[in-house]
């Protein structure tokens, strides 16, 4: 599937597992953020959503304004962290260099990379508007 040209149905129709939705006040900054840091490639970019690839995985985000017929947005904080309590983990990208990056960017780092008791290498960094993404890779 061609993520720069699918329609919307399709794309729809095509899902399944569990699916990652954030919702951003800037779509292009959070994009960046992911892309800069972690590597994800971006698909299908513009104001209002992108899809994020990370392997076989995806992320879809999207502006606040195209949620704008959602309930959800009515839960967002007034005040960030936007994401305060949910991490999202990044299986195979070495938080090393991701920290690095990240601090290179000036980006807040929450926790540096360390080998945990449940066999993983991880850290966590947060996005400009506080989501917390934890790259992660087997402890050496």
């Amino acid at each position: 599937m061609d993520l720069e040209t699918v329609s919307a149905d399709t794309l729809g129709l095509s899902l399944s597992g569990i699916g990652l939705n954030l919702l951003t006040r800037d779509v292009r900054a959070l994009a960046a953020f992911l892309s800069g840091v972690f590597g994800l490639s971006a698909h299908r970019l513009s104001d209002d959503f992108a899809i994020l690839r990370h392997g076989a995985m995806m992320l879809q985000l999207h502006s606040d304004t195209s949620f704008a017929r959602h309930p959800l947005p009515g839960l967002i904080p007034e005040n960030p962290p936007r994401g305060g309590g949910v991490q999202i983990y990044l299986f195979g990208i070495d938080p090393d260099a991701a920290i690095a990056c990240a601090q290179a960017a000036g980006h807040m780092v929450l926790e540096t990379a360390t080998d945990k008791p449940h066999g993983l290498r991880e850290g966590t960094i947060l996005s400009p508007e506080g989501y917390a993404f934890s790259p992660a890779v087997p402890s050496a």
